[in-house]
């Protein structure tokens, strides 16, 4: 089965600095992925050379064996990303960023209301769908995030700590809506420092550390990996009561 997203001797420096220094992975069709690593790892400029957000100085990244350079035209709409950033137009209202989202993608203006409406009622903004982001709290935009990164339909989910500052009901509720879409078939790729979230919704684990690529296996292998048991050393103050 061709590789959702393929990979190849990636490499990405800024300023001499080789933020990703030469990482090879596939993504399978179908697959659940938590893309793992501490903050400066090269998780986000991954992520960023996968959908064209940046260049990079060799190597290959693939949706669905098309060139991410090349192909560029085909393979953007495959790709719904949901980043960190709150990087939504002010001046527009919710409905109609999602609405003006998804023309980008070529999805007429009917279908693109029908699914606005689907999505900011799955939810819960459909009250709010003529205000702009500005008046939503942090959780709402969270989820708008996630409206945008869907609203073309796209064959691959790319999110970048999605649940980072919400609360715990929508921490939950994001979950339960991931797992249901991967369960219908689309590729996720998460990147997340929260470890019950990559447990319980990844299927594979890959892990990075100062751009290279340290993990890759199923998660009950990594689980079952004895290397990577953790380690930890207790400093008592001298002279102290045990």
């Amino acid at each position: 089965m061709q590789a959702a997203i393929s990979i190849q001797h990636l490499v990405k420096s800024y300023n001499g600095f080789k933020a990703v220094d030469d990482i090879s992975f596939d993504v399978s069709a179908g697959d659940f992925v938590g893309f793992l690593g501490p903050n400066g790892a090269g998780k986000t400029t991954t992520i960023n050379a996968i959908t064209g957000l940046n260049n990079f100085q060799s190597g290959s990244a693939k949706i669905f064996g098309m060139d991410v350079v090349k192909d560029y035209r085909q393979t953007r709409p495959l790709i719904g990303l949901c980043p960190q950033e709150f990087n939504f137009d002010p001046f527009l209202s919710i409905e109609g960023l999602l609405i003006y989202q998804a023309g980008y993608f070529g999805v007429v203006k009917k279908i693109a209301a029908d699914r606005t409406r689907a999505l900011l009622q799955r939810f819960g903004l459909f009250e709010k769908r003529k205000q702009d982001f500005r008046k939503l709290s942090g959780g709402m935009k969270r989820r708008l995030l996630l409206c945008r990164a869907l609203i073309h339909d796209p064959q691959i989910l790319i999110l970048d700590e999605p649940t980072a500052g919400a609360d715990i009901e929508l921490k939950y509720d994001i979950w339960k809506y991931l797992t249901e879409l991967n369960t219908q078939g689309k590729t996720i790729f998460l990147t997340t420092h929260n470890m019950e979230e990559a447990e319980r919704l990844s299927k594979t684990i890959i892990i990075i550390h100062k751009g290279k690529i340290l993990h890759h296996s199923d998660k009950e292998s990594l689980v079952q990996n004895k290397t990577l048991e953790s380690k930890y050393l207790e400093l008592t103050r001298e002279g102290a009561p045990p």
